[in-house]
Formats: C-alpha cells, structure tokens, sequence
C-alpha cells in the first residue's frame, strides 16, 4: 500500500514538474513573441525615420542644387553687369577724352576768332598806285589799264588780298558835282578790275571829292589811289 502512494506521488510530481515545464516554454515562446513584435515595431519605426530622413535630405539637396543654379545665375548676371559697366566706363571715358580735346578745340577756334574780330579792321598796305584822269574825265587811257592790269595778276596769285580804291578830283568846280566825278572814276578803275576777274568783294570803293591839299598840281589831284591791303596777322 505504501508503495503504491509513493508511486502515486512520484507520478503526480513528474506530471507537475511536467506541467511546469510546458508552462515555461508557453511563457518563453509568448515573451519571444512579443519581444519579436516590439523588435518588428522599432525596426518598422526606424525604417520609416530614416525613410523620412532621406526624403528630408533628398529636399535638402534638392534646394541646394536650386541654390547653387541660381547663385551660378547670379553670378553669371553679376559678371555680364560688371562687363557692361565697365564697358560704359570705358566709352565715358573716351567721350569725355573726347570731349576734353573738342573743347580745347573750340577754345583756340574762339580765341582765333576773337583775335581776328579785333583786327577786321586792321590792315597793311601791300602796294598802291594812283590811277591819273583828264580834267572832267572819268575814263581809263591806255596807260592806266596797263598799271591796272600787274595789280589784278598780284590779287589773283594772292587770294589773301583785298583792294581800296579811294577817287578825287581836283578843287575846280561846285563840290557836288566833284563828289559825283570822284564816284565815277572810282567805278571805273572798279568795273575795269571786275571785267578781268577780280571778285566784288575783295574790292573796296568810295569817291571823296576834290582833295584840297597845297602845294599839290591840280593833275595829280585828278586820281583814283589803289592800295593792295592784307589783313594784319
């Protein structure tokens, strides 16, 4: 009897110790399983953070790479500016060169032009003659048109000159009628000067009338005076 209890007991132990045993490895594949679990979820977790992050980088350098193109823009723009600006300086500096040497220029035109408006009235006799006339006569003899004609070549081999013709008469007679003498022997010597191509303008002309000077004959008084002029420099 008391063996039979003892194997009874002993039974009853080993199915205990059994049942322990079964139970444990319950608990260790549950605590596994749920280890694996909250191992798959941090894993899952960790992937989807560096998934994030990668995105996040890839923006990152994207923007970068948008950056740097337009910083590149930029500077390529910055360059073409400071090219065109220099190339403006550049011409500003010519024109104002040039505008430096025009006005220079234009200051040496003026002064000349001052210089030559203060002596339009100065002038040098070259030469001169005096063209004689018969009593009352306003015509030009053989004699005078010869001498007339070696002054015309001077004023044509000289364009500078210029020529003065100043007439007479003697004191015979009203004044009136002299004054209008002396005007007709200057037309004269001018008409004759004009006909063997001497310019109007160069020629200058006023008839005085008699010329009252004494101790002068009568027949030199009866003339026309010539006078080749230069302007003076």
């Amino acid at each position: 009897m008391t063996g039979r209890i003892g194997v009874i007991l002993l039974l009853a132990g080993a199915a205990g110790t059994m049942t322990g045993c079964i139970a444990t490895r319950d608990f260790v594949r549950e605590n596994l399983a749920q280890q694996k679990v909250e191992s798959d979820q941090r894993f899952t977790q960790v992937e989807t953070k560096r998934t994030e992050d990668a995105q996040w980088i890839g923006r990152v350098e994207e923007k970068v790479a948008v950056e740097s193109q337009r910083v590149e823009g930029m500077g390529f723009r910055v360059g073409k500016i400071e090219g065109a600006i220099d190339d403006v300086a550049k011409r500003a500096d010519g024109a104002f060169a040039r505008a430096e040497t025009a006005h220079a220029k234009s200051t040496e035109v003026d002064d000349r032009l001052t210089r030559l408006w203060s002596k339009r009235h100065a002038r040098n006799t070259v030469d001169s003659m005096d063209v004689k006339f018969g009593f009352n006569r306003a015509d030009l003899d053989d004699g005078a048109q010869t001498a007339l004609l070696g002054l015309v070549r001077e004023l044509q081999a000289n364009p500078q000159l210029t020529v003065d013709l100043t007439g007479y008469t003697d004191t015979n007679g009203p004044r009136e009628y002299n004054v209008a003498l002396a005007h007709r022997r200057v037309e004269a010597v001018r008409r004759f000067m004009v006909q063997q191509g001497v310019e109007m303008p160069r020629i200058s002309s006023i008839g005085l009338g008699p010329l009252d000077e004494r101790g002068v004959a009568n027949d030199k008084k009866r003339r026309v005076t010539v006078k080749l002029m230069m302007a003076a420099e």
